[in-house]
């Protein structure tokens, strides 16, 4: 890997993070397209580094609004804050149960399967058309709402299925208002991508022998800054109902897919 391939890396890392298309079944589709002996094989150790980098610029957008749900947490009063953050656990119970027990089954789809993850990515493109012509409310995330937007998050670990997509859709869909449909997509996965490090790190599979401190800063950096852009753009989109333009990309990228998949 050179400063390049870090930079490119980290770039779309923080920008997949959050908008909606998918970054696992972008991946698949461009290792069928360039073969999977061409694909840079990166470490463990640049994917937690990146992934970290997403989840800071994550805290650093809504640094408001964690220090508030932290500081109504330890206040250990039933307020708003501490009831947000309850949710935020709620919703990540169905990720961590399907990806616990599933683990060996999952890892199956991500084999190169492009017919598949065309038909993911006409399922994205749905819920964001479906999203981007829900009516617009001032309703708050509930905790059984939060349950499902859950489950629409676990769903979504199948490449093609958009994690944020998945999750901003369902809330939208569920009568959730646009601002705070999207405050919650972004701050439930936080939780997640730390204890996914959490869980490499202790794994002792991260090896440090062939690391360039030089290459982890270039794709950090690339990947937070990137990261605050999505996110930031990604807010105004949803409130905006602007959903249906990446609707239409997911849609023409899932076509071409099925059709690749098919005849190749």
């Amino acid at each position: 890997m050179n400063y390049i391939d870090a930079l490119i890396l980290g770039a779309v890392q923080g920008l997949t993070e959050f908008l909606p298309v998918s970054s696992s079944g972008h991946l698949e589709i461009g290792k069928v397209l360039v073969g999977d002996q061409s694909m840079p094989q990166e470490s463990l150790l640049f994917t937690v580094v990146v992934h970290f980098a997403t989840a800071l610029s994550t805290i650093v957008v809504f640094r408001k609004d964690i220090f508030e749900i932290v500081q109504g947490i330890f206040q250990w009063k039933w307020n708003e804050e501490f009831k947000f953050s309850l949710k935020i656990l709620l919703s990540m119970v169905p990720a961590v149960i399907i990806g616990l027990a599933f683990s060996d089954q999952l890892e199956a789809f991500f084999n190169g399967d492009i017919l598949f993850v065309g038909f993911m990515l006409i399922i994205t493109a749905l819920l964001l058309w479906l999203a981007d012509r829900a009516k617009k409310t001032t309703k708050k995330v509930s905790f059984k709402s939060a349950f499902v937007i859950g489950v629409a998050q676990a769903i979504a670990i199948l490449p093609g299925i958009s994690r944020s997509g998945a999750t901003i859709a369902t809330s939208v869909l569920l009568g959730i208002d646009r601002a705070r449909a999207a405050r919650f997509s972004f701050l439930m996965v936080v939780p997640l991508i730390l204890g996914k490090i959490t869980k490499d790190i202790l794994s002792g599979n991260i090896s440090t022998e062939t690391s360039h401190l030089g290459l982890l800063t270039a794709g950090f950096l690339a990947a937070f800054v990137f990261g605050i852009f999505a996110c930031t753009w990604m807010i105004a989109i949803v409130k905006k109902s602007k959903l249906s333009y990446f609707a239409v990309y997911c849609f023409v990228v899932g076509v071409i897919s099925i059709i690749f998949g098919y005849y190749s």
